[in-house]
């Protein structure tokens, strides 16, 4: 079942058989804990060979193994599907309840995307678009695994601006028979899931999607923005492309399972969906040489870039930074740290929605011609704090993006620059659970 207009699928989904263990089944997002081996080890020995995805996805620690475990993840994907692991459940879509460990409770409606009107790149105008820049040499090893792969399963999450909850929070509130319901490996939580396959309801849903459509002053519409996941979505659409160019035949494959992606999409408004800022540190850097190349830089464009003194208070926090970077569409105020002095940097006006974006454009910049600093992503006001006013270290704190702003953003200024937001905590990403064929 197909809504064309707005870019989405009512696919049929593989779901776990009943007797397979789906604490074991289940994996979080392969691009997390990246630099924890110890937690990819205990999963290892906790899964073992029993039917899990961890042996149809690649952990991105295990990237250099990449031309080894591609074949074996294909040939494991064949295996589930010849020896029954898998029963298919729809078409329909599947409505998510994810409980956090902190309390909170996140819903989401996992479907299908189409990629025909999904375009990556930084200028893209489509209906679906990227949240960050996606980077070239990140998307080969993913093609691999999935050109000769008969399956997809997901971990990515797609982001609808639904301040007055029309979309998924409804469906919450009808009496629903769970597909499952369980808890998840390593302390990550509980998740539980139910069918929506009336076609009443799905219509309902549809034109409830519809309605949240953003449009800029060219007319070009913006519906969905990938919140987690972009590389991945990424990789889809590029095998999407090789499929439409073997052929001749456009329209005998208009109907081709690769030509859609299976995402989870979640409300922005959801209140367990916490966007969590993400600070900038230089190491090697003359700060006083960085301000007046700051003011230069923005001074060729007629904006004004200059620091003002001024004394953090002492109880350094996430709170009180993103006082002190309080922006405005006139003004982005951005807190600086070093050796012995702080302050804060105005730029006005700012040719950007994002004070992030401000910065790391001359960041970029700069550090083309500065090969000898260094640039740390970090998380924590303190830790900014505490390495940034080491000598020849510079800190740089940065407001929580506001979710009023986030889709206005991304239709002026395209996609976000990287690092500019984290989803909540690795724990609280998306597993992998559900699978859907793709061949």
């Amino acid at each position: 079942m197909n809504f064309n207009s707005i870019a989405l699928q009512a696919p049929q989904f593989l779901l776990p058989s009943q007797n397979i263990d789906l604490c074991r089944w289940t994996v979080i997002a392969c691009d997390q804990y990246t630099s924890e081996p110890e937690y990819w080890e205990t999963v290892n020995q906790y899964v073992g060979e029993h039917p899990s995805t961890l042996h149809i996805t690649l952990p991105e620690i295990y990237l250099d193994k990449a031309a080894e475990m591609t074949p074996r993840i294909q040939d494991r994907m064949e295996q589930y599907l010849r020896e029954g692991v898998l029963q298919p459940w729809g078409p329909g879509w599947i409505l998510l309840q994810r409980q956090l460990k902190c309390g909170r409770k996140r819903h989401g409606l996992l479907v299908a995307l189409d990629l025909e009107q999904y375009n990556f790149s930084p200028t893209s105008t489509s209906l679906i678009r990227p949240t960050e820049g996606t980077i070239a040499h990140r998307l080969p090893p993913r093609m691999d695994i999935r050109r000769q792969a008969p399956l997809e399963v997901s971990h990515i999450m797609v982001l609808i601006d639904d301040p007055r909850n029309t979309v998924i929070e409804p469906l919450c509130h009808n009496q629903r028979t769970p597909l499952y319901d369980f808890d998840l490996m390593l302390d990550s939580g509980r998740v539980s899931a139910f069918g929506v396959n009336d076609r009443l309801e799905m219509q309902s849903v549809a034109d409830a999607l519809a309605r949240l459509t953003h449009r800029d002053s060219q007319g070009s519409a913006l519906l969905y923005a990938v919140g987690d996941g972009n590389h991945s979505l990424a990789t889809a659409k590029a095998l999407w492309e090789e499929v439409k160019n073997s052929t001749h035949d456009l329209e005998s494959i208009q109907e081709h399972p690769a030509r859609f992606a299976m995402v989870e999409l979640v409300n922005l408004h959801d209140t367990s969906l916490v966007f969590e800022a993400i600070h900038r540190v230089l190491f090697g850097v003359d700060p006083h040489h960085l301000l007046k190349a700051m003011e230069t830089y923005f001074g060729r464009k007629n904006i004004d870039a200059h620091f003002i003194n001024q004394d953090f208070p002492q109880d350094i926090s996430e709170k009180s930074m993103a006082m002190l970077a309080s922006s405005s569409p006139q003004c982005h105020r951005i807190p600086v740290i070093w050796q012995n002095s702080s302050g804060i940097i105005e730029i006005t006006p700012p040719d950007t929605k994002l004070a992030t974006a401000s910065l790391q454009n001359f960041l970029d910049d700069y550090l083309e011609r500065e090969l000898n600093i260094d640039l740390d992503y970090v998380h924590g006001a303190e830790a900014v704090a505490t390495i940034g006013s080491r000598p020849g270290n510079m800190g740089f704190f940065l407001p929580p993006i506001d979710k009023q702003s986030f889709f206005p953003s991304i239709l002026q200024d395209g996609p976000f620059p990287r690092k500019t937001f984290s989803m909540g905590e690795s724990h609280e990403k998306r597993f992998y659970l559900e699978c859907r064929r793709i061949r």
